[in-house]
C-alpha cells in the first residue's frame, strides 16, 4: 500500500486473557459446551489489521462488549468499529472476522458481522456484503483477497 488510510491510529494495550480454563473436567459427549461472548472475543481479538501490524483488539476495532451470543438459538452477533469512518478496509476486516469464526465455531451457529452503528460512511453497503453468503463465497474465491484474509488471520502481533 502506498498511502495509509489511517497513518497514526491510537494503539490500546492488549488485555490479559480473562477466560478461566476448565482444567480436568469430566468430558461427556452427550453434553455440548456452551459458547459465550468471551470465547468469541478470544477467537477474534488477535486478528491483525490489514493496514497496520496491530491486532484488532489493540486498535479497538473489536471489543468484548460488542459481541452477543445466544447459545440456545445458535446466534453470534459481532459489531466492529473501524479506526476511521472512511476506512476502505472495513469489508476486509469484517470478512476476516467472519472467516475466523466460521472456522472456529460449530456449524449450528449463524453469524451476524456488522459495523457498529454510525461508525462508517458506507455502513449499510458493507453490512449487506458481509452478511450475504453468496458475496462472501465469491470474495473467498478471489485468490488475492483470500491471501489477504489468510495473512490477517495467521500473522502474530
Amino acid at each position: 500500500m502506498n498511502q495509509l488510510i489511517n497513518p497514526s491510529p491510537v494503539i490500546h494495550e492488549k488485555k490479559t486473557t480473562t477466560r478461566q480454563e476448565s482444567g480436568t473436567q469430566d468430558v461427556r459427549e452427550d453434553v455440548r459446551e456452551l459458547i459465550d461472548s468471551q470465547e468469541i472475543y478470544e477467537h477474534i481479538r488477535d486478528i491483525v489489521d490489514p493496514e497496520h501490524p496491530y491486532s484488532l483488539e489493540q486498535l479497538n476495532v473489536v471489543s468484548d462488549k460488542d459481541i452477543q451470543v445466544d447459545d440456545n438459538f445458535g446466534t453470534v452477533r459481532v459489531q466492529f468499529t473501524p479506526t476511521v469512518e472512511h476506512c476502505s478496509m472495513a469489508t476486509l476486516i469484517g470478512l476476516c472476522i467472519r472467516v475466523k469464526l466460521s472456522k472456529s465455531l460449530p456449524e449450528r451457529f449463524k453469524l451476524d458481522v456488522t459495523l457498529s452503528p454510525g461508525s462508517h460512511a458506507t455502513e449499510v453497503a458493507v453490512n449487506r456484503q458481509l452478511n450475504d453468503k453468496e458475496r462472501v463465497a465469491a470474495a473467498l474465491e478471489n485468490p488475492s483477497l483470500l491471501a489477504m484474509v489468510c495473512k490477517c488471520l495467521n500473522r502474530q502481533s
